[in-house]
């Protein structure tokens, strides 16, 4: 599957923040969103940088809670793993693995077009072996038997 098609699942709505922005606005903002991860982006179309809670775990175990009134550019990884709507998902598995990123930005003509992240990688890799195995259930009855 084409990262195209997974945000044509999903959507392409991304959750950005400005890196001037403080960490306490950005724990609000995953939280407020349920998600794990926010790309940084000054204009909502560049990509500055991606933070995530494990960011800030690790900054506030380091530095302590005075983290919290810092500014989301002091903890966030600046050089992002990205990838085009044309990747596959099975090309970004291991670059999220050998990386250990959980978050790939989409980009077209470098601009902001998604994101795509390990719980859709691991989604769209459980239908595959779901599918595979009914296939080879199928094919090794005969056939489904009528219920």
């Amino acid at each position: 599957m084409r990262v195209t098609e997974a945000l044509r699942r999903k959507g392409v709505s991304v959750v950005t923040i400005s890196g001037d922005r403080s960490v306490r606005e950005l724990l609000a903002l995953l939280a407020e969103h349920r998600i794990g991860a926010v790309v940084v982006s000054d204009d909502g179309a560049r990509v500055d940088g991606i933070v995530s809670e494990r960011d800030v775990v690790r900054r506030l175990h380091t530095e302590g809670d005075g983290v919290l009134d810092g500014t989301v550019a002091q903890i966030m990884t600046a050089e992002v793993h990205t990838c085009g709507p044309e990747a596959t998902l099975d090309e970004l598995m291991p670059l999220m693995t050998e990386h250990r990123v959980r978050h790939v930005p989409v980009l077209v003509d470098d601009r902001l077009a998604g994101i795509v992240s390990i719980g859709d990688v691991v989604k769209h890799r459980i239908a595959e072996v779901q599918a595979e195995r009914d296939q080879l259930t199928d094919y090794i009855t005969g056939g489904r038997m009528p219920v």
